[in-house]
């Protein structure tokens, strides 16, 4: 993959490929939009809204239930979108408790669970999408 491809914005097709980077973009902006200063705890969009008592955790879900609908449309089995859906709707629920529901939200990530998912399910069924990961890219 060149530099500019990861730089690109994901493409709009629903070949696996394209899935694959809408996926991971949604995810970064919902759990891994920026660090906070200081330390290496990464915040997203998730984590923000759910400062918006109710209305802001309905936005969260709603974006999270886009992840799932992504795998649904890529042939997932109704297991393992029920799985997501789950986590998604666990968020929800976390995030309902207002000020305090943001500090879950740290530990309980329902889009990159999800997004691990969906990239289990890609690479087993699709393993032309699958990309190499660097170690700093986890990190």
């Amino acid at each position: 993959m060149r530099i500019d491809e990861k730089l690109a914005f994901p493409s709009v097709g629903t070949d696996p490929q394209s899935v694959r980077q809408r996926v991971e973009a949604m995810e970064k902006v919902l759990e891994r939009l920026f660090v906070i200063p200081g330390t290496r705890q990464q915040v997203g969009l998730d984590v923000i809204l759910d400062l918006v008592p109710v209305v802001g955790d309905i936005a969260a879900a709603a974006l999270g239930a886009y992840i799932v609908w992504e795998a649904r449309n890529v042939g997932m089995s109704k297991w393992q979108v029920s799985r997501m859906a789950g986590n998604v709707g666990f968020d929800w629920l976390l995030g309902l408790i207002p000020w305090v529901g943001a500090i879950p939200d740290f530990f309980f990530r329902s889009n990159t669970r999800n997004l691990r998912m969906i990239k289990r399910h890609l690479d087993k069924h699709h393993p032309g999408t699958r990309t190499i990961e660097t170690e700093a890219k986890r990190l």
